[in-house]
């Protein structure tokens, strides 16, 4: 990213809402995070025990600076209430510190984040050409696709945006420069991380909305990223960042080739090459969408085919106004991305398969087992609804519960798994209505 560091130094046990503040995890242009805990007093509010909280500092900076910090604040926090799919961070509320008297504090934008281990960056740095690369990527792209099908473009995909759970689950974070798909594009403001930026985007005509970023960006990104992955140098040459920006825009301009690594496997090379296409217009022929990518990807890296997502009911929100001291309350519920009736099936789908079922550490909820790493405890999900929360749901029913009425797997929640839900409930004694939520899902993971 450009632009001066904007660290945020809170000292060690500083209380914002019912947290308090530990070591700090990662700092960057923006904002910096630091892990936190609940403390005493706090457990009726039902939040986990442990969290990450993003300071923006959008209380002490230049009016010029304000501006532009609290339009990235703005930016993620309309995502992160908006939207909640497995593979996004997820976001507990949104926080301004009112402290006159720490000044460096007062007016900063606290986000309260899901806790991860550690990002894929720092992973990369330790193990290069990790041995699960390959089912991590899916995981990425799978994130990528829940984003663009909601109608989002992330804008700054790259291994430090990549956050890895401790169940091993991948989470895309970092939404300061995401922005709404207007149409065919969207306005980003003018940063950009050179070596995961399309060269369209290197040298961009900027007007008062921003910056114009297409899907075929994060495309781009995608493609750099999974190159970085699986042999651990970028797929342009060049010593330094700089090197690399001008060999993708000699690139653009048919001046230089583009030389995969020979250590790219042979089933990732067709797709690392159309992700890296030149121009926004090549890219687009041959990755129309994210989803097509997906299943290109699920199939090079020999991962289980995720569900295919169903339409989203259409919106019914106006865009919030940023009011001064940027004073945010957020309802998850409410807020969250509601799934409805399903996409017509592919006339080629593949046999979707069920992972063994394994116990892992939830935070919140403590042990409990999962069929697919996606780790939802409290996402309500019911008939006509989509996706790899409700495959999970038939693996759990099926081979951990033995219920065998739920019928095949396939990733829609259709009248068989309405009824093996509503016999599961009946036996766990609790509410036969169908519907999988918080309750249901503590039973099932819990046999």
């Amino acid at each position: 990213m450009t632009g001066r560091s904007s660290v945020v130094p809170v000292p060690e046990g500083y209380r914002v809402g019912p947290w308090e503040v530990r070591e700090p995890l990662a700092s960057g242009a923006f904002a910096t995070v630091y892990a936190a805990a609940r403390h005493t007093g706090a457990e009726e509010r039902g939040l986990p025990s442990r969290a990450a909280l993003k300071f923006l500092p959008t209380g002490t900076r230049t009016p010029r600076q304000l501006h532009h910090l609290r339009e990235l604040a703005e930016r993620e926090v309309e995502l992160l209430s908006r939207l909640r799919a497995p593979r996004l961070i997820r976001m507990y509320d949104a926080l301004t510190v009112d402290d006159p008297e720490h000044p460096e504090l007062d007016g900063a934008t606290v986000l309260v984040l899901e806790r991860a281990e550690g990002s894929l960056d720092a992973a990369l740095e330790h193990s290069p050409r990790p041995e699960s690369g390959p089912a991590l990527l899916a995981q990425i792209c799978e994130g990528l696709h829940q984003l663009h099908h909601a109608g989002w473009v992330h804008g700054d995909l790259k291994p430090a945006n990549v956050l890895l759970l401790k169940d091993g689950s991948v989470r895309l974070a970092d939404f300061n420069l995401a922005a709404e798909l207007k149409g065919t594009h969207a306005y980003a403001p003018a940063f950009a991380t050179p070596d995961y930026a399309p060269p369209e985007l290197l040298w961009p005509e900027i007007d008062e909305r921003g910056t114009r970023v297409r899907p075929s960006a994060d495309v781009w990104a995608y493609g750099v990223l999974a190159h970085l992955v699986l042999t651990d140098t970028f797929p342009l040459p060049g010593g330094s960042t700089d090197a690399r920006a001008d060999a993708a825009t000699r690139y653009a301009r048919g001046a230089e080739e583009l030389r995969l690594s020979p250590g790219l496997p042979e089933a990732w090379r067709g797709i690392v090459r159309d992700c890296l296409a030149p121009t926004h217009a090549d890219r687009a022929a041959r990755v129309p969408d994210t989803g097509a990518l997906l299943r290109r990807v699920e199939a090079a890296a020999g991962t289980p085919r995720s569900a295919r997502l169903p339409r989203l009911r259409p919106r019914r929100w106006r865009r919030p106004a940023l009011v001064v001291g940027l004073v945010v309350a957020t309802t998850l519920g409410a807020a969250a991305v509601t799934y409805t009736v399903r996409d017509d099936a592919p006339a080629s789908a593949a046999t979707p398969t069920c992972e063994k079922p394994a116990m892992y550490e939830d935070d919140q909820y403590g042990r409990g087992y999962t069929a697919g790493w996606n780790g939802t405890w409290d996402f309500t999900i019911a008939q006509g609804d989509g996706g790899s929360q409700v495959r999970e749901l038939q693996c759990l029913l099926l081979y951990l519960h033995g219920i065998t009425e739920v019928g095949g797997v396939d990733g829609e929640f259709g009248p068989l798994t309405h009824g093996a839900v509503v016999i599961f409930q009946k036996r766990a004694g609790l509410e036969a209505n169908g519907m999988v939520g918080p309750k249901t899902w503590r039973a099932l993971r819990r046999p």
